[in-house]
């Protein structure tokens, strides 16, 4: 979302990235669309998953960090760059930067699009961790505290993440930090919608369709029990919404295809909705995910258990301007966000009182084509566009640099 403007705001960028035949996510060529024809990507290699494993080792960000290594070293060698930025939620690659930093004096940025190091699940039972919860907790226990006192700025999708980590690490109280989610793109949007002939229909237009794009998860449940409640009851009072009503749950897992665990179906089960509610684990492209919002009747974001929870993907929703449910923790940074958009359909789960009723309401309006399309302020979608919030990054950016130049003269 990026790349079309960092030179529009005084940066020239050059990416390095995995190449995809490493990765097992699901591949979207429509990405390459997107990307300005002047910026030079350099793919590198990973080590085979097939070997690796046997070590117990699958991940793309260790298999890959030797190639990155050699690779970023080689091109700091014979260019100059001003700055490293990494923007991934691979964060073991992360570490790289201190290396960097030491040996060719180029300062670094982390974008923290998820937390790195978190102790989040360490009062879950064993059934609601991530796979290899064990050895990944405490992997990044040991390499983030390098990356991050070693940084010279910090960008996240959540003040909050920006907080934890300053109050964990002394050393980057001072430096520059920003809030910057993923934006809004209608570069992204023209594409998906020229391309939706290309893309498997994920729900029937004979329905309608209350439809929900990323992952699951069970701090997402006190979010989602609201919402199979009051479709529990709403179909007590009107018994034919039941042959009428889907709800999807599309890419919930971060599995490769086919392996993703079910978080959603089994609560929905719980409530007698197995066959109302639909979820599928596997990954969807982003391109694809953008045209089954703009093609479904309305919207819900659920929040998680987590206060920081931000939802970072919450602006293509917003701008897919359809009828939206928002359902979050009350010290989410997402009310905010949504309240400036003035989403009326927001709830606070540990606060709001008759949310059920209220989600009955809006599901009556979307069942009967009722629903109003929202209508934003022009000057909140201009700010939340991805180029203005390439600038914040980009001003962010200036700062690392003029922080560096202060500190050495």
């Amino acid at each position: 979302m990026s790349l079309p403007y960092f030179k529009e705001y005084g940066w020239e960028a050059t990416v390095v990235a995995v190449a995809p035949q490493y990765s097992e996510q699901s591949k979207d060529d429509l990405l390459e669309k997107s990307l300005p024809i002047d910026v030079p990507v350099h793919y590198v290699k990973a080590f085979d998953k097939k070997i690796t494993a046997k070590l117990g080792l699958g991940s793309i960000a260790i298999r890959s960090l030797y190639y990155y290594y050699k690779k970023v070293n080689e091109l700091l060698s014979r260019e100059n760059f001003d700055l490293i930025y990494f923007s991934t939620t691979q964060f073991p690659v992360c570490v790289l930067g201190a290396v960097w930093k030491k040996k060719f004096a180029v300062p670094y940025v982390i974008d923290f699009q998820d937390p790195w190091f978190s102790t989040y699940y360490d009062d879950k039972p064993k059934s609601e961790r991530p796979r290899k919860h064990w050895f990944s907790h405490r992997l990044n226990k040991y390499i983030e505290p390098i990356a991050v006192k070693n940084a010279d700025g910090l960008i996240s999708v959540s003040a909050k993440y920006i907080a934890d980590l300053k109050a964990r690490y002394p050393e980057v109280i001072n430096i520059p930090t920003a809030t910057v989610i993923f934006g809004a793109s209608e570069i992204d949007r023209q594409i998906a919608f020229e391309n939706q002939h290309r893309f498997p229909q994920l729900f029937d237009k004979r329905f309608r369709n209350l439809v929900y794009v990323g992952r699951g998860g069970h701090d997402m449940h006190k979010a989602i029990n609201l919402v199979f409640e009051a479709v529990k009851q709403l179909f007590v009072t009107y018994p034919y919404y039941a042959k009428i009503l889907k709800l999807h749950f599309i890419g919930t897992s971060y599995a490769p295809k086919g392996a993703g665990t079910l978080t959603i179906a089994p609560l929905a089960k719980q409530y007698g909705l197995s066959e109302t509610v639909v979820e599928i684990t596997d990954r969807v492209g982003y391109y694809e995910a953008l045209a089954a919002l703009d093609n479904a009747d309305a919207l819900f974001v659920p929040g998680s258990d987590d206060p920081a929870y931000v939802a970072s993907k919450l602006l293509p929703f917003l701008f897919a301007r359809k009828p939206l449910l928002a359902i979050f923790n009350s010290n989410s940074p997402a009310i905010e966000l949504l309240t400036k958009f003035r989403i009326k359909d927001t709830y606070m789960f540990d606060k709001d009182k008759n949310i059920e009723e209220n989600v009955k309401n809006f599901l009556v309006s979307m069942i009967e084509n009722a629903n109003t399309v929202p209508d934003y302020p022009e000057d909140v979608t201009e700010a939340y566009s991805a180029k203005a919030l390439t600038k914040k990054q980009t001003i962010l950016f200036d700062q690392v640099i003029n922080h560096k130049a202060n500190a050495t003269s």
